[in-house]
């Protein structure tokens, strides 16, 4: 598994009248985010016991978040992080993860 690989894990707490908006723009903005070089996957997820609280798990094959923020502030990017303040409750919660392992479940024979 490479470790060079910058991942981030982000909690949002959208606004309960403004769910289904951020919902439209976070699903635009990954699209877009999903065309770059640099970027391998994020899944979205939204809280069990919370459904204001959402969840982003991002890797980038960046070597640094500062490398990260001078390639990725794009128009779209720039256009979806105007409209954070009025969607969410509070400023979103991002942290910088360093991957260590990472286990899949095995295929089965004949698959």
């Amino acid at each position: 598994m490479p470790n060079e690989d910058l991942v981030f894990y982000v909690k949002l707490y959208v606004r309960p009248d403004r769910v289904d908006e951020w919902k439209e723009a976070v699903h635009a903005v990954i699209e877009a985010m999903s065309k770059e070089d640099a970027f391998i996957s994020c899944d979205l997820h939204q809280d069990a016991h919370d459904a204001h609280l959402f969840t982003l798990y991002e890797r980038w094959a960046e070597p640094s978040v500062e490398a990260f923020l001078k390639n990725q502030m794009k128009p779209y990017r720039v256009a979806y992080e105007s409209r954070l303040e009025a969607l969410l409750q509070r400023p979103r919660e991002p942290q910088v993860l360093k991957p260590l392992a990472q286990w899949r479940r095995h295929g089965q024979a004949g698959s």
